[in-house]
């Protein structure tokens, strides 16, 4: 589970990085970035530290979910997931066709990562439950 819950997040990640790479390529975007503006909109320091501590989360979950212990980790997915959902959607509300693509792509791995670790508890209590059988009706 925990390769499942790390790769989904790299997904999540090459597709916020590749979503703005492939920004580059619209016409006027290197225009506005020398501008410090985005839509209109100015960009301050404030703003870039936002987005870089955004864009940190699925960099931290790729490593969290490797060596957390199963309720954290259950709760970190589940928190950190929601939250970059709810990032994603709110940010782009009127996102261009390739936008929309990545971001659909994005939102289908967080909710992945949602219904993974949701259960995923579950899965290992039933899992745990059952070795012991297993091993009682063993013959040495």
């Amino acid at each position: 589970m925990k390769t499942k819950l790390s790769t989904l997040w790299i997904v999540v990640l090459f597709n916020m990085i590749f979503r703005d790479l492939h920004e580059f390529l619209r016409t006027g975007y290197l225009e506005e970035m020398l501008a410090m503006t985005s839509n209109g909109a100015q960009i301050s320091e404030g703003l870039l530290l936002a987005a870089a501590i955004v864009l940190e989360i699925p960099i931290a979950m790729i490593f969290l979910t490797q060596v957390l212990n199963i309720k954290v980790n259950r709760w970190a997915n589940l928190i950190a997931a929601v939250f970059m959902l709810v990032a994603i959607v709110s940010n782009n509300l009127a996102p261009d066709l390739d936008d929309l693509f990545f971001y659909i792509t994005a939102c289908a791995a967080l909710l992945l990562i949602i219904w993974y670790a949701w259960k995923w508890p579950k899965d290992n209590l039933r899992s745990l439950r059952e070795i012991p059988d297993k091993v009682e009706g063993a013959s040495i």
